[in-house]
Order: C-alpha cells, then structure tokens, then sequence
C-alpha cells in the first residue's frame, strides 16, 4: 500500500526507514577489504574502537554516546569521546539503528575532525550486523556510513531465520569448553548468519559475532577472541564503562543511574 496523507505518521516514518535501510544494505561488502585483515596476527591493525549508547536510568530519550579507541595489541585506551543526546526517534524492534546510529556516526565524524590520526581501523558494535531480521543491523549501519570495517558483537542471540534460544542451541553452547571455542549459527535458509563465540574461558555466556561491514566472518570471530580480557571485548567494554561513568559525573542522583534503554531490555536481549 502506498503512503496516504491520512496514514498516521509514525506509518510513514517506518516506511521511509524500510526504503533507506534497503539502499543502505546494497552497500554491505561481507569480505577482508584491508590488509591487516588478511594476516594471521592482524599485523598492521593498531587501532580498535568501540562505541557504547547508555541510557540514563529512568528516562528512555536522555542517553551517553561513547566512542572509544584502544591500541591494538595492547588494548590500551588511546581516545574517548563521550557526549549526552536526546534521542528522539522512537524504538522500533529491527530499526534500533535508526534511533541510536547517528550519534554514533556523530562522534566518529568529531574523532575525524579533532585527532585523524587516532581514526579507528575496525569498530566494534555492540549489537548486531547481518545476524538481523533483514540482514542488516547496527554493525552494518555504521559501517556503511563511517567506511570503516564494523564487527557486530552482541550478548544474546537474535532469534531470527529459525534461530532459537532452544535445547539445541543450549547444548551447543554447553559443548564449547574453552575460550576460542565457536559453533556457526546456520539459519533455516541454510545461510551462516554468525558465530557463537566463548570469548572467555571463566565465563560460559558466549557472545554473537556477526558481519557488520567490510571483514569476513573468520576475520572478525578471530580479532573480536583477541579483543577479549572478559567476555565482552575491550572496546565495547571501555565504552560502555565510560559512558556510564559520564552519566554518574555528569547527572546528579536519581538520574545518575543507567538503564539499557527502550528495546535495549530485550535488546540486552537482544540488541538489533
């Protein structure tokens, strides 16, 4: 059915993000694109960053951007940027991207403009990329509109393409017994969609690795295992602790506190 102008206007917001994330999923490249990419220890990869939106605890629209940059193999923090929004655009389950990504966008634009020599080789997201309900989530999303390779990186499983949290997929996970350790996650369409990753020995939680743009999935299971002290990889990890330690500078008690944010409830399981 075509936009009327009595459909309601959130119809035709939903319409408009459904025809740009198209456009923009044209652009996905699924494959090493850099050279660092394509040797066994990464060699020439220096920079790493990791982007983390939190929520103020209690109010779904005030939020932290963080974007952080750490030294690779060192994992040491070499920039952070982190920066409180209004986040306007409502959440809707699929379009996460949508309402976060451009403060994301926004702050790798300012690393650009203030410190070009810090820029980031490979973001890591704390969500999804091709592991998505159309194939293309937040990873994708800003790898698409940053150029840089992007790592989907998510904490539970995104029960798309006949995926399930299900008997099945618990033994698998019980059948990974050291760091390292990953089962693909093959969907009823026959695709690999991503891996499921023991990214710690100490922790048996996996994480969901998924392509966001320009890497392969071998590429990006291996850089994310490297990025490892805990379960969730440094640099996702520096920037969602650094957001939540602006919100506690910054905001005074009750709102210091920090929530997942709308849709990031589920989305903690899980984040699209």
């Amino acid at each position: 059915m075509a936009c009327s102008e009595t459909e309601p206007p959130e119809q035709e917001t939903l319409r408009r993000w459904e025809r740009e994330q198209a456009q923009l999923k044209a652009n996905v490249i699924e494959e090493d694109t850099e050279e660092w990419q394509k040797d066994s220890t990464f060699a020439g990869l220096e920079r790493v960053g990791g982007v983390d939106l939190s929520y103020v605890k209690g109010n779904d629209t005030i939020a932290c951007a963080s974007l952080v940059v750490l030294s690779y193999p060192d994992l040491e923090v070499l920039y952070e940027d982190c920066q409180m929004v209004t986040v306007s655009a409502p959440y809707v389950a699929g379009y996460l991207a949508f309402r976060e990504a451009p403060f994301l966008v926004e702050a790798a634009q300012r690393l650009q403009e203030r410190e070009p020599g810090l820029r980031p080789q490979v973001l890591l997201v704390d969500g999804n990329g091709v592991l998505h309900h159309r194939g293309f989530g937040v990873a994708c999303h800003l790898g698409v509109l940053t150029g840089l390779p992007c790592i989907g990186v998510a904490k539970n499983l995104l029960q798309v393409d006949g995926l399930a949290k299900d008997e099945q997929h618990k033994g698998q996970i019980r059948d990974l017994q050291m760091g390292g350790d990953v089962f693909p996650l093959r969907g009823t369409s026959g695709r690999v969609l991503g891996m499921a990753l023991r990214s710690y020995s100490k922790s048996t939680k996996p994480v969901y690795v998924s392509v966001g743009h320009r890497m392969c999935l071998e590429s990006a299971v291996r850089l994310v295992q490297s990025c490892c002290r805990y379960r969730i990889p440094e640099p996702i990890r520096q920037a969602d602790i650094r957001s939540r330690e602006y919100i506690r500078k910054h905001l005074s008690s009750p709102l210091g506190g920090t929530s997942p944010g709308p849709g990031r409830k589920e989305e903690a399981e899980p984040k699209h």
